[in-house]
């Protein structure tokens, strides 16, 4: 128990002496100022720890365990820190893996070529997220990111002027036009089956008058009840001093209902894609590279891929290559479960089972660099993203460097059977597909004033093999989420918050405290 309170820092140490009272009472507790963290670890000895994966998870891992006091060792199979967190810049190379047919299963899949390695050539300041690029403003990851010093700013995850472009239409339309026309269309409809009594079972006279008064303003279709367009459509010729020139007469209600917008309008309406959303300044690895900056160089191994995992009396032993194998009282697994489950060791049938449980998925990124901010100058897009239902998915604009002369476009984010398609393609094909389908969005000028490109395909990244897990069973979640004899698992795959650095936070944060708890009860 006391053990337990000072890893809650409520037991009384040598400095504070005995908790005071007032008469026979606790006293309440002296004002402590803010910490550097909302997450610490307190009392007990310390304990060497291997932590395998420097992804989010295993320097998170390494950096909170370190900070009580631990002695972490990072094996990154990889040459650089970050795992899926990966930002790339002029200089850097991206080789994937032979691409392959999979059949949705980890040991299924046929070759169909040799793999490809992509020299970046982007220009100074151009950088591409090809993972993670955004947070909410209640993920773990914000406070984190305050912590270490890493500076935000805005990510434009929804722009009312970016387009929606899906196979039912005609031809691209601006956001705030598509929602304007099926807000105001199922307003009107809503609102004549109200007045005409199709709703008196369930409404009062009162809520049928709220209710009414609610569509008028919220359709745009005043007292009449009847959606005719308005100035939430957008304009042809924007006001000044002139009234502008609106968008004229709105398509038909059959013609908006054929053109499938219920995704495309709710893509920020979710918990965790709402605005405001942030990103760090320079790049999405600014948080990996202050997090191995606090565990410290000399206690990550890059280009160290773990080939067996032990579990012995004393503690935990790990083999890779090229070495002699390492020993430490502790282990924490922060790798892929997919790839986990290939390695061999002693881990147990079960673990093993529950590792193999979650299908790896596919997603995959184009960055675009353009000599010139087109988008700017001439759609008027400042940042945000256009949303198809063409197989480049999403088309985003960026949410930095307004201005500026150059600009990265993401050319395609795409995932599922859409990525497997592109998954498939040598980079050069990838490119000349996407353009194509930007093409239908923006005409003529897309692929104009293009001066470099560079695309990631995540099943096809070596010591990944996946943008994320899908589990089609919770069975196998459970049982990881204790350790195998010394061996723990940490992940985003781990917890509710899949795909996610957050999840990855989350998921250390517990780890490291149910060890730490260990670790004080066996100590």
């Amino acid at each position: 128990m006391y053990a337990a309170m000072g890893v809650l820092g409520l037991a009384p140490s040598k400095e504070t002496g005995p908790v005071p009272t007032v008469g026979g009472a606790a006293a309440p507790a002296p004002y402590v100022p803010p910490q550097r963290s909302d997450f610490s670890l307190r009392g007990g000895r310390p304990a060497t720890v291997l932590v395998l994966g420097a992804g989010v998870a295993g320097l998170a891992c390494a950096y909170e365990l370190g900070k009580a006091g631990y002695d972490c060792t990072v094996l990154e199979a990889r040459d650089r820190v970050g795992g899926r967190s990966m930002t790339l810049r002029g200089g850097d190379a991206v080789t994937e893996l032979p691409a392959r047919v999979h059949s949705g299963t980890t040991q299924a899949a046929a070759t169909l070529g040799a793999g490809e390695t992509q020299q970046v050539t982007f220009g100074a300041g151009t950088y591409f997220n090809a993972g993670p690029a955004r947070i909410a403003q209640w993920m773990v990851t914000l406070d984190y990111c305050r912590e270490l010093g890493v500076p935000l700013e805005v990510f434009v995850n929804a722009n009312a002027s970016a387009y929606i472009l899906t196979e039912g239409m005609k031809a691209p339309v601006r956001a705030r036009t598509a929602r304007a026309d099926a807000y105001g269309y199922v307003s009107e409809l809503l609102a004549k089956a109200t007045d005409a009594g199709a709703l008196d079972a369930r409404l009062s006279d009162a809520d049928k008058e709220r209710l009414l008064d609610f569509l008028s303003d919220f359709g745009e279709i005043g007292e009449s009840y009847g959606y005719t367009g308005g100035d939430r459509r957008g304009y042809r010729v924007n006001p000044g001093v002139g009234a502008g020139t609106g968008l004229g007469t709105p398509p038909s209600l059959t013609e908006v209902l054929s053109q499938a917008l219920g995704r495309m309008l709710t893509m920020d309406a979710g918990y965790e894609q709402a605005m405001p959303m942030f990103q760090p300044v320079g790049g999405m690895d600014g948080i990996v590279r202050a997090l191995a900056a606090q565990v410290g160089a000399e206690r990550i191994r890059t280009g160290t891929r773990v080939t067996r995992i032990m579990n012995r009396p004393e503690g935990v032993e790990v083999t890779f290559d090229g070495g002699a194998p390492l020993k430490a009282d502790y282990c924490v697994a922060a790798l892929p479960p997919h790839l986990l489950a290939r390695i061999p060791g002693n881990l147990g049938a079960d673990v093993r089972t529950a590792l193999a449980t979650p299908v790896p998925m596919s997603a995959g990124k184009l960055g675009l660099e353009y000599g010139r901010r087109w988008w700017e100058i001439e759609d008027r897009v400042y940042g945000g993203a256009t949303e198809t239902d063409l197989d480049v998915g999403h088309i985003w604009y960026p949410s930095y460097g307004f201005h500026t002369e150059r600009g990265l476009i993401v050319g395609y984010y795409n995932t599922g059977e859409d990525a497997e398609t592109y998954n498939a393609l040598p980079h050069r094909e990838r490119l000349r597909r996407a353009l194509a389908q930007g093409r239908r969005v923006h005409g003529g000028k897309y692929g104009t004033d293009l001066i470099a490109s560079v695309s990631v395909a995540w099943r096809r990244q070596p010591h990944i093999e996946g943008s994320w897990v899908r589990w089609p069973s919770l069975s196998g979640f459970t049982l990881l989420q204790r350790p195998a004899g010394r061996v723990y698992f940490a992940g985003d795959w781990l917890t509710h918050l899949i795909a996610w650095q957050a999840g990855a936070f989350e998921s250390a944060r517990k780890v490291v405290t149910e060890l730490h708890h260990r670790v004080l009860k066996e100590g």
